[in-house]
């Protein structure tokens, strides 16, 4: 059986959900405080998945997730190369896409980690955004996407800007590193707010490294492991009882979680 350490600390406050989640998905789960983890660093070779989970870590009050970054950098750089270079999974959610963006865990190109490309920047709209969004899979490269064409989740963030450079967009284009865009009925958000709820480039929520193995996304989809989550549930319900079937009982959002357990099957 697959095990995710779910990593805590300071202000993160998503650490609960991502390890149900994990666990609901087959995995074994167990949430671990940063402290803990630069003490016993090692640890950190009896797991298989690594998720940075979202909330606020330290408040953001230096940039979100960069306390944290910095704080995973200084204590703990060589064990999570160690783990990366095992071919183990890593996930960042929200403030975890934050931290590993800032890490330099992602774009990862030529597996040459540790320098900042990209960054989430305060929302267009000055403010935080909670809502739930759409979303299309541009990549059949992510481990954790598999499977998965369209997906609603919900943002909860007031910097999830994605940014980078024209070179930088360019090559994670043409590496089929954009896993997630923000769509608006059939077609893209083209940048346009809500679909976009923060102004992103290339409409993007979601990128991973050239393996396919190290993830992140603004969206959570620990919010989207239950059919009664998403906005619409109820509409939903209504069509599926006029053609004569029912509510799933899983939310979209899990088939991410199960993805990564069923890749070390």
């Amino acid at each position: 059986m697959a095990k995710a350490l779910v990593l805590t600390g300071y202000g993160i406050n998503c650490d609960e959900e991502t390890a149900f989640a994990f666990e609901k998905a087959g995995a074994g789960a167990e949430i671990v405080h940063v402290n803990d983890l630069i003490k016993e660093p090692k640890m950190l070779r009896q797991f298989q998945i690594f998720a940075f989970p979202g909330g606020f870590s330290y408040g953001d009050d230096t940039g979100s997730g960069n306390a944290l970054a910095n704080k995973v950098r200084n204590n703990l750089w060589q064990d999570i190369m160690e783990f990366i270079e095992d071919e183990k999974l890593v996930i960042g959610i929200c403030n975890g896409f934050q931290v590993i963006a800032n890490l330099g865990l992602l774009p990862g190109f030529d597996a040459r980690y540790g320098k900042r490309q990209v960054a989430l920047a305060p929302n267009n709209t000055a403010r935080y955004e909670c809502r739930w969004v759409s979303l299309v899979n541009m990549s059949k490269k992510c481990v954790f996407t598999k499977g998965i064409s369209e997906i609603r989740m919900p943002v909860a963030h007031g910097e999830g800007k994605f940014t980078a450079s024209k070179d930088v967009l360019n090559r994670l284009n043409e590496n089929g590193q954009i896993v997630f865009k923000y769509a608006k009925g059939e077609g893209l958000a083209n940048g346009e707010f809500p679909f976009n709820p923060n102004g992103s480039m290339l409409d993007i929520a979601g990128i991973c490294n050239e393996t396919g193995r190290i993830f992140g996304l603004m969206p959570h989809p620990e919010r989207n492991i239950f059919s009664t989550q998403p906005d619409d549930w109820t509409l939903q319900k209504e069509i599926l009882k006029r053609k004569g079937g029912s509510m799933p009982a899983g939310g979209a959002g899990m088939q991410i979680f199960r993805n990564a357990v069923d890749f070390f099957k």
